[in-house]
């Protein structure tokens, strides 16, 4: 769900950035051949995260969800020359589409793919982060806060996607849905954790960026 008009956002796009030429083929693709294509960040969204990314200049990222790879090209755009990212995906039939766009953009050595269940894989990491990107099963959205909340760097930021959930998380009527239900305690919980200051932004489906005091 977009909440502004179709008008508004072409003309936020005309002013805004332009989509580099790597992620518009990205794009394209990802919308002629992937089930679900609405899942990729794209122009404005893309921009604000390589915003972000510019703006902190990580020597890690961490991502969870990396679908076809289009948010993590943008969150590389930041990196330290010696940076990485680390992304993670369960899904191995994207693996193709991935590696192909991390090949032509030239920071394939800054790429660390990791595929399977996202907690499990947690577990195992050692690093710490000086930005992270939660974008992945909403079910486990807290689980993965609660996960990398203690493996941020000073002034770390966690960067959530899909927190407003075209508008569902206010929609009392879907207090059982657990994907809503999920959102709903997620953004609760990122609030009122004292650690933390969190904005919500309507980008999209909803951005919110919270930053460790």
């Amino acid at each position: 769900m977009d909440f502004i008009s179709e008008k508004l956002t072409e003309y936020i796009s005309r002013n805004s950035n332009i989509e580099p030429e790597i992620l518009a083929r990205l794009n394209q693709e990802t919308h002629q051949k992937i089930l679900k294509p609405r899942m990729l960040s794209g122009h404005i969204q893309g921009r604000f995260l390589s915003m972000i990314s510019k703006m902190k200049s990580p020597s890690t990222i961490l991502e969870i969800g990396t679908y076809t790879g289009y948010g993590t090209l943008c969150l590389s755009e930041g990196l330290k020359e010696d940076g990485k990212i680390f992304t993670i995906d369960r899904n191995e039939e994207l693996l193709k589409i991935q590696n192909k766009y991390f090949e032509k953009s030239g920071k394939r050595n800054k790429i660390i793919q990791l595929t399977g269940n996202a907690k499990e894989i947690l577990n195992d990491l050692n690093e710490t982060y000086d930005l992270v990107f939660i974008d992945a099963d909403k079910e486990n959205y807290i689980e993965y806060f609660k996960q990398v909340s203690e493996r941020l760097n000073k002034n770390g930021i966690i960067i959530s996607d899909n927190v407003l959930w075209s508008g569902k998380v206010l929609d009392s009527s879907l207090e059982k849905d657990e994907e809503t239900n999920a959102l709903v305690n997620f953004n609760k919980i990122l609030n009122e954790d004292k650690r933390f200051e969190t904005v919500i932004l309507p980008l999209r489906d909803g951005l919110s960026i919270s930053r460790l005091i």
